[in-house]
């Protein structure tokens, strides 16, 4: 059984920053991708930034050159450095573990950006 807990999402104003961590626990295999979605109401899932267990990276066009995906192997950790959020950056953000085999979806935090 694989568990994902996300933390760091709040309110914050246009221009500013929010660092979201998503620590994984279970029985994980050594080579996976985790990444961030996000959710905004009325509209699909759709996904922000991954990193691979060897840290290639993909991102959406949408937040290139604002958002770093980063993770700690040794913590099976992963973090999203979110700059200069916009409000349309406002969503429940979820992390996912994906492995040759499963996938696995956190709980969901929100982040609400005030303009």
């Amino acid at each position: 059984q694989v568990q994902l807990v996300e933390s760091g999402g709040g309110l914050v104003q246009a221009g500013g920053s929010l660092r979201l961590s998503c620590a994984a626990s279970g029985s994980i295999s050594s080579i996976n991708v985790m990444g961030w979605y996000r959710q905004a109401p009325g509209k699909q899932r759709e996904l922000v930034a991954q990193v691979s267990s060897v840290g290639g990276t993909k991102y959406a066009d949408s937040v290139k050159g604002r958002f770093t995906i980063s993770r700690d192997n040794a913590k099976n950790t992963v973090f999203l450095q979110m700059n200069s959020l916009k409000p349309e950056d406002t969503a429940v953000y979820y992390c996912k573990l994906d492995t040759t085999w499963s996938g696995y979806w956190g709980q969901g935090t929100q982040v609400t950006v005030s303009s």
